[in-house]
């Protein structure tokens, strides 16, 4: 072990004498930082301030009475998750290790800062999404009903969550659910217009081409305020909540990045399998159906999956319609004169949250991408 690790010292970091001087530089200053940020955590932070604001941050201005239905959403969530990883991500000792601990410090956690109560329906839900997992990764059967079980899932999220009221949804739990489902509503919207900017109609292609790059030239916050101020003129009698009508703007947003993904996906498909299916008699839409996109969405899928980590992060444009998202949830927190103080544990929590999520969608997907890598050779 200790010779692997000189090996890999002298290769990685002493190579060349460039590579030792920066290598001397640049290791201890990074050792200093991390042992002052190290210091400020455990000795100097005053993180009470989290616990004292996490229902904020967690779920917004929710009714406190009617936090059953966030636990029931956080539970569909992990399923849904488990679910995912199981189509990709072989569940072996050390990766259900990992999660497990990692699932057993988030429900100490939240045992320690809101109750007991807290903590088991967190380690609840860390198990329900281990077992969704597990049983996924073992069942064929598991695994053909798992689209049909996150559209079931993301339906029984707004049923359960909505008699409250769409303008009380905040926090971390917005976030997640406009994350889920825009990514859901975009992946059929998305091969619509990409097959519709392929197709031998030319008023079609040419609609279809002209939405796909207005789309990508226009900043997504524009879109959605847009889509916000039209949707009550065209339908000035109808009451639709601000948050659906966001949700409408993110989905026709990155529906046109979609596209160009389907796209490639199409142009990698070998043309002689479509001449051959042509050939046969096959209607465009069983060559579509049954030959064209199976093939292409096995080679997009890595990026759609990736897609769902810009929609995530592009989820604090919602303040824009009177929504509060995660972040907006740490300002709020802040413009309390009370912890006007704080700011650098509320960003640094918002941070790590941040992080961490982004890091588990990166994961699937590489571990995604890795995985039809292997079914194709």
């Amino acid at each position: 072990m200790n010779a692997a690790a000189l090996r890999w010292a002298h290769r990685n970091l002493f190579a060349k004498p460039f590579d030792t001087a920066l290598s001397l530089i640049v290791i201890p200053v990074l050792a200093w930082v991390l042992y002052a940020f190290a210091v400020w955590v455990l000795a100097e932070a005053r993180w009470e301030v989290i616990g004292g604001s996490l229902k904020v941050l967690m779920t917004g201005i929710y009714p406190a009475e009617q936090l059953w239905r966030a636990w029931f959403a956080l539970a569909m969530l992990c399923a849904m998750f488990g679910a995912g990883l199981g189509l990709s991500v072989r569940p072996g000792r050390t990766a259900l290790t990992v999660v497990a601990l990692a699932g057993a410090v988030v429900a100490a956690s939240a045992a320690a800062v809101v109750g007991a109560g807290a903590g088991a329906l967190t380690a609840g839900s860390a198990a329900l999404g281990i077992a969704a997992w597990v049983g996924v990764h073992r069942s064929a059967s598991a695994r053909r009903l798992v689209l049909p079980g996150l559209l079931a899932g993301v339906v029984a999220i707004f049923a359960v969550l909505s008699p409250p009221g769409f303008e009380l949804w905040g926090g971390l739990l917005l976030s997640v659910v406009l994350t889920i489902t825009v990514s859901i509503l975009t992946v059929p919207f998305g091969i619509l217009l990409a097959l519709g900017r392929q197709s031998r109609i030319a008023s079609l292609r040419v609609i279809c081409t002209a939405y796909i790059e207005t789309m990508r030239s226009v900043p997504l916050i524009l879109v959605v305020y847009w889509i916000w101020i039209i949707v009550p003129l065209l339908a000035p009698d109808a009451s639709i909540p601000s948050l659906l009508r966001g949700m409408a703007g993110y989905a026709l947003f990155f529906a046109a990045y979609v596209a160009e993904y389907v796209r490639s996906g199409l142009q990698a498909v070998p043309k002689g399998q479509v001449e051959a299916a042509r050939s046969l008699g096959m209607s465009s839409w069983t060559v579509n159906v049954d030959i064209v996109l199976p093939q292409a969405l096995r080679v997009v899928v890595p990026s759609l999956v990736g897609q769902i980590l810009d929609i995530f992060n592009g989820a604090t444009l919602v303040f824009i319609i009177g929504l509060t998202d995660f972040l907006r949830a740490g300002q709020m927190i802040l413009a309390d004169p009370q912890n006007s103080g704080r700011t650098y544990e509320i960003y640094v929590f918002l941070f790590a949250v941040y992080f961490a999520i982004g890091g588990a969608i990166t994961f699937a997907s590489r571990r995604l991408e890795a995985h039809l890598a292997r079914g194709s050779r």
